[in-house]
């Protein structure tokens, strides 16, 4: 049986080193072992953005892009988002088992019991003006919160940890639903805990104006199962970057917000939104796709850094989508997209590049449908996103093998240099 190590000959030096292997990996600080002379540091590897660096072990999310697999605790995506409400899901994601009845009852009682956002907090969200971007105000309301909760800095217990989880779950939703009526200039609706979650997010968004429908309130939940978690992205390596500190989780949860307000990540369904009415009409297709190949313009939605396969998400949100319409009626945007899909699905220009739909495509026509204006999407994605946050945030602070998070650089400035003078310059 062929043995589990890597043997590396540097041929600076003639010597051989032997590496072992685990789950497919090598730890980097193995490779610390090679050097030119005692006085060196050691080899380090060099990954920019991080393209072939596992940081952690993790339990929640397996994701096989090349085959276009997403799973949560070993669940396929398709098969939560068909069967399973939000809230549990979202103890899937953060427990690691599916609850029983009575189980996901308490897990709902007890987020449901901490629905009352602090009148400080409140006050945060009324002091922007109304053309502030919501994300924006989420990200200052989520922190404020953590200055509420001088107990959640307690993170070495699992009691109090648990109930900042609670919190968060309770609270992240109606914070955005805070926002919304304040950029609208509407009074604040309070939650009404008898509601299920996205019931209660509907009725405070738009009590007065509509009854949340179960449709539209179906379609918020399996947006927000699909958006749950998705491994090591750019926002939850943030999440676990700033909890190795052992910052409180609403600091942790702000910060993993701010990374999600960047266009690469949460805000790229608002730009597929663009592209669509950039374009028009299907008769515009054409001249667009022409555009993309010359270099002219983006394919917004499509392409992912995981997914090499059709995403998983795009199948599910594209199904949602008629089951909205049939609610609110036709987005004349859908045929639009329904048709780019196709030509791009069909052209082997983006089948060369794999250039397959991801979940940004049609999520933003879907949101925009249930009456949320562009601003509001990634806020949106970051209700969802929380339990993905709080379970790798939980996760990390367990795992023994993690410190707080200090990546190496290579240094390229200047050699050591003595002072000059002001009058010698």
């Amino acid at each position: 049986m062929p043995s589990e190590t890597l043997t590396i000959t540097d041929n600076r030096t003639g010597k051989t080193y032997e590496i072992p292997i685990a789950d497919g990996t090598v730890r980097a600080i193995d490779l610390r072992q090679i050097k030119t002379s005692p006085a060196d540091f050691g080899l380090m590897p060099y990954d920019p953005a991080f393209m072939n660096t596992a940081a952690c072990r993790s339990r929640v999310t397996y994701i096989d892009g090349d085959a276009g697999v997403l799973e949560y605790r070993g669940y396929p995506i398709d098969q939560l988002a068909e069967n399973a409400s939000f809230l549990e899901t979202a103890y899937l994601v953060f427990y690691g088992e599916l609850p029983t009845r009575e189980q996901l009852a308490e897990w709902t009682s007890s987020i449901a019991a901490q629905v009352a956002v602090p009148e400080s907090v409140k006050r945060v969200i009324a002091a922007f003006p109304r053309n502030a971007h919501p994300m924006g105000m989420f990200i200052a309301a989520i922190a404020a919160l953590s200055t509420e909760y001088p107990e959640a800095k307690r993170i070495g217990d699992r009691g109090t940890r648990l109930r900042q989880v609670f919190r968060l779950m309770a609270q992240v939703p109606c914070v955005a639903a805070f926002i919304y009526r304040h950029l609208h200039g509407l009074p604040i609706v309070n939650p009404d805990p008898e509601l299920s979650y996205s019931a209660n997010f509907l009725h405070m968004l738009f009590a007065g104006s509509r009854a949340p429908s179960e449709a539209l309130e179906r379609a918020l939940d399996v947006l927000f199962i699909l958006h749950a978690d998705h491994e090591q992205n750019c926002s939850t390596s943030t999440m676990r970057m700033v909890g190795s500190s052992h910052a409180d989780p609403y600091s942790c949860l702000a910060a993993a917000s701010a990374a999600l307000y960047g266009p690469l990540h949460g805000g790229a369904n608002e730009a597929v939104l663009v592209m669509l009415r950039e374009i028009g009409s299907t008769d515009h297709i054409p001249a667009f796709i022409a555009k993309v190949k010359n270099g002219d313009g983006r394919l917004m939605g499509f392409g992912h850094r995981v997914y090499k396969n059709y995403d998983p998400r795009a199948r599910i949100i594209k199904r949602t989508a008629d089951e909205v319409f049939e609610v609110t009626g036709r987005n004349p945007l859908l045929d639009v997209a329904v048709a780019l899909e196709k030509i791009a699905l069909e052209d082997e220009y983006f089948i060369k590049r794999k250039l397959y739909p991801n979940v940004d495509f049609y999520s933003g026509i879907i949101y925009e449908a249930l009456g949320f204006p562009s601003e509001m999407f990634t806020v949106l994605f970051a209700i969802g996103r929380t339990i993905g946050w709080l379970a790798q945030w939980e996760e990390m602070l367990g795992d023994s093998e993690q410190k707080i998070g200090r990546p190496r650089q290579i240094y390229m400035g200047p050699p050591r240099r003595n002072f000059i003078p002001m009058a010698d310059r």
